[in-house]
């Protein structure tokens, strides 16, 4: 039903079949013989399903989630400011200067894990990749493994907090979590899992003896404006402190990132560059698609497999939505999975556990989150991350990480 006007058979094909493409492209990443890519296939979906009358025009602004977009432009343009600012060149002259070698790995995991816990991961991965390369060659290292961390790492810190990744901040404004709930039951997953991580890479890259692989290069220190990096630290820590006591992380975030923007010396279109602004459109175009297909019943026949299934249980919830994450992506998987959660018996721990597995599910490959293809594309020009190098250690991680996951909204907690 678009409104209150049932849909005729000609809108009910196409609202199908928009869905399905747009979900093809989804999970290839671009339309076969075109360039259209999954930003452009949101915004030709929803385009798409207003035009065949499977949404209305009034419909389709309404269902457009704002809260969540407005979360995570706001979280982006904090990271950018700390960015900018020189915090992380800052974090990183810190840490590279006190420490040895043999440290660059659990440093690299759990500072990744830590940053993504409560920053959007696809933006901490875009500054943690030269953090990752400038280390290694200052301390004469090979990069793959601590690039490697970078991808895996940020992918399970993020599973902590609603502001983790795209797809919690979906789930949060979805479920009506609180911020501190939503900590409690998966940072402990994340902190479980970042030493699972620490374990596999160490096992696959380290086992047996440790050795520096050439000279340390020497590369000059970044100049830092300490007294710039002031303001944005601040105000990410006030930020911090408003989601745990419990106000609306959307409204906190919007107040943080509007206080950043008063300024005198930084150049907005700086930050500005830094924002991802195809991830955005993403988001509302894909809140269009998914409106049609429940319009068009979509969503009563997922119920009728859901009951089949018995998605009631935990195990097959978590592997239902890691094996969909990887076929879709996540953030389209749970925008499917949206309405279908609340009509399950527990909906609160089906939220996590959708959090939970569409999170970690994107180590398994380096096409399972947009982290890792970020990781890859950014330090191609240095050094190559095929497909291998990524899947024997992204198998293994995924699965520990999934187990505990599972076991701890399960059983434990």
């Amino acid at each position: 039903m678009a409104g209150d006007v049932p849909l005729t058979e000609i809108t009910l094909l196409a609202a199908y079949l928009i869905f399905l493409a747009s979900y093809i492209v989804f999970a290839v990443g671009k339309l076969p013989g075109l360039k259209i890519d999954r930003p452009g296939m949101a915004i030709i979906g929803a385009v798409m399903m207003v035009a065949f009358r499977a949404v209305s025009p009034d419909e389709a602004l309404g269902h457009i989630d704002f809260v969540t977009i407005v979360l995570l432009f706001s979280m982006m343009l904090l990271v950018a400011h700390l960015h900018v600012s020189g915090f992380f060149d800052w974090v990183t002259e810190l840490v590279v200067t006190r420490l040895h070698p043999h440290h660059l790995l659990p440093t690299v995991i759990f500072l990744s894990g830590a940053l993504s816990a409560f920053f959007v991961n696809d933006i901490i991965c875009l500054i943690m990749v030269p953090f990752a390369l400038t280390a290694s060659r200052r301390m004469g290292v090979r990069p793959l493994p601590y690039l490697l961390a970078v991808a895996t790492a940020s992918n399970i810190g993020s599973v902590a907090s609603i502001t983790g990744n795209p797809q919690n901040i979906l789930i949060g404004t979805a479920s009506g979590i609180s911020y501190r709930t939503f900590f409690a039951h998966l940072g402990p997953i994340a902190l479980a899992g970042l030493f699972l991580d620490w374990l596999v890479l160490w096992f696959f890259f380290f086992r047996g003896h440790w050795k520096e692989d050439a000279a340390a290069a020497p590369v000059a220190p970044p100049v830092i404006d300490h007294a710039g990096l002031v303001k944005p630290s601040v105000v990410a820590l006030l930020i911090l402190v408003g989601f745990f006591a419990g106000l609306p992380p959307a409204l906190v975030a919007a107040v943080g990132a509007a206080l950043l923007l008063i300024t005198r010396t930084r150049e907005p279109r700086l930050v500005y560059d830094e924002v991802d602004w195809g991830l955005l459109v993403f988001f509302a175009g894909l809140f269009v698609i998914v409106r049609g297909a429940e319009n068009a019943g979509l969503t009563d026949h997922l119920q009728a497999l859901a009951e089949n299934v018995d998605l009631q249980q935990t195990w097959l919830l978590t592997v239902v939505t890691a094996v969909l994450s990887n076929i879709v992506s996540n953030v389209p998987a749970v925008m499917l999975l949206k309405s279908l959660v609340p009509r399950l018996h527990d909906p609160h721990t089906a939220w996590l556990v959708t959090a939970m597995a569409s999170t970690l599910a994107g180590n398994l490959t380096i096409t399972g989150s947009v982290a890792n293809i970020i990781v890859v594309e950014r330090a191609r020009p240095h050094v190559h991350i095929g497909f291998w190098d990524y899947f024997r250690v992204g198998l293994p991680i995924t699965v520990l990480t999934m187990f505990v996951g599972w076991l701890w909204l399960t059983f434990v907690r």
